[in-house]
């Protein structure tokens, strides 16, 4: 049988581990000025005109920034179930309390009406997750936020690069997470960036991230230790030059399977987004699971399931919502599987790919 083809693949290569020696032979291995450089190339890279906040992961990056934006006990937030609990776990860790409510079926990302409909007088924000490297309907979120006085935050974690109306994800809300875990469009090894709009946000969360520190020994308020290393940084400095022209692999691999699959529904595109292709993720509204499992027995062809329990009946999360009911959700951890798109596939890899789902699709229909 062919080699196998995973559905996700982080990319390392010589100039990462260059930058890693480069830091080891430093004796500044701790966050130093490798975390400050990376800070402002990120920034310029992906949101200009604001600052960034490097931690040690996309959680503690969600999580100091709610509480920087100042989320705590009595808040609410509303949140999408239909991601990763991260994003529910990061206002419940605050004291707050999430808020789960439907998505819109085309491109998995919070339904506004939804929202709309959840705000109380507790709503503290909006927390919408620009799934799979597609921007959420921000034009009709950041309008409402506005109307409604409730703050608007962004999960981006998935989204490097990804833009509305020309407007890059990570510049509309009060912060925005950005995640470095190792499979996301780009790495650090491990690792989160957070963006605010204003510098004295950008502070606190620099003060929670350093044990309430900015100047040593003169704690200002009771913080954590979520700093990322210069070891880390360095890894990130390097795959920040190389994520554009992954970016346009991604996008030229999910142009192909738009072409050529058969049988599935295909990710639709909202009208002025871009869409950077985390994950290229299909419906299979009949068996999705026997689809999946066809695709890796039969074909060597493996297909991810992102996120098969929505977060509201998580048993770490259910008790933030019990018997709600949020049928889109329901709906799309039932069909959803992401096929493989990742910068190292070959023009045989993506023909395979191509082979194995309309075959499989054609078997089972």
């Amino acid at each position: 049988m062919s080699e196998f083809i995973p559905p996700a693949k982080p990319i390392i290569g010589d100039e990462e581990r260059e930058a890693v020696d480069r830091v080891l032979r430093s004796g500044m291995v701790a966050q130093g000025p490798e975390v400050a450089a990376f800070e402002q190339e990120f920034s310029a890279h992906f949101v200009p005109g604001r600052p960034s906040v490097a931690v040690n992961s996309g959680t503690a990056g969600l999580h100091l920034g709610l509480l920087a934006a100042g989320v705590g006990p009595g808040d609410e937030v509303i949140v999408p179930s239909f991601t990763f609990a991260a994003t529910g776990n990061s206002v419940a860790l605050t004291g707050g309390t999430p808020v789960f409510v439907d998505i819109e079926p085309e491109t998995f990302t919070l339904d506004p009406a939804a929202v709309e409909a959840a705000i109380t007088p507790k709503t503290k924000g909006i927390l919408p997750v620009h799934l799979y490297g597609h921007p959420a309907r921000m034009r009709e979120l950041e309008a409402l936020a506005a109307e409604r006085g409730v703050a608007l935050y962004e999960d981006a974690a998935q989204a490097h690069g990804a833009s509305l109306d020309g407007r890059p994800v990570g510049s509309f809300g009060e912060f925005a997470m950005f995640s470095l875990y190792p499979t996301k469009n780009m790495t650090s090894g491990e690792g989160g960036m957070v963006t605010t709009a204003t510098d004295e946000l950008a502070r606190q969360v620099k003060l929670l991230r350093n044990q309430g520190m900015e100047r040593q020994y003169e704690n200002e308020v009771i913080g954590f230790n979520a700093r990322m290393t210069d070891i880390h940084a360095a890894i990130g400095r390097v795959q920040l030059t190389k994520v554009d022209a992954w970016t346009k692999t991604r996008q030229s691999n999910a142009a192909f399977l738009d072409a050529n699959l058969q049988g599935v529904v295909v990710p639709p595109v909202a009208d002025g987004a871009v869409h950077v292709y985390h994950q290229y993720t299909i419906r299979v509204p009949e068996d999705r699971d026997g689809f999946v499992a066809a695709l890796k027995s039969e074909y060597n062809v493996g297909a991810g399931v992102y996120y098969p329990i929505p977060n509201h009946r998580l048993p770490s999360l259910t008790h933030f919502a019990p018997g709600l009911d949020l049928p889109e959700t329901e709906r799309a951890a039932r069909e959803v599987a992401s096929l493989p798109v990742h910068p190292s596939l070959s023009s045989d890899d993506l023909e395979r790919v191509v082979a194995a789902v309309n075959a499989v699709a054609k078997a089972g229909a």
